[in-house]
């Protein structure tokens, strides 16, 4: 098949699925780690306080990225999808932020670095759970 004059979006849609689930889990990162970042740096904000309204603006980031590249072939949509997917995304939150606290207040590890270490240890979990339940295409 020839990607000539084929958009990003189709060229991505060609690659394998794991490595799809790395680049939009990690634009979703990407974009959590920017806004703990500016909340923190800009605003003041607490890390784990920003860690809240962080992982909600990624939210959005990942849930559209992964519905329309990742899991894309399952063809699962809709609210119910979307509802899965962010109890998914909760469960990954709240092991997300015990993780972080504990690099914050027992490691005393910088706030972004911690961070970025949790994200890429709770991300597994979150594309087991995201491929076996979340979107899993329904029986015909």
């Amino acid at each position: 098949m020839s990607l000539r004059g084929a958009g990003p979006w189709a060229v991505l849609q060609q690659l394998p699925q794991g490595l799809e689930f790395v680049l939009m889990g990690g634009a979703a990162a990407a974009t959590h780690l920017a806004v703990v970042g500016a909340l923190v740096a800009l605003a003041g904000m607490p890390p784990l306080a920003a860690n809240v309204l962080a992982f909600l603006v990624a939210f959005t980031v990942s849930y559209t990225g992964h519905a329309r590249l990742t899991f894309a072939r399952a063809q699962a949509r809709g609210w119910a999808v979307a509802a899965r997917f962010f109890a998914v995304a909760c469960l990954s939150f709240a092991a997300n932020e015990a993780l972080y606290y504990v690099a914050l207040h027992w490691l005393h590890w910088h706030y972004f670095w911690s961070l970025a270490g949790v994200l890429v240890l709770v991300a597994v979990g979150t594309f087991v759970l995201s491929k076996c339940w979340a979107f899993k295409a329904s029986a015909p």
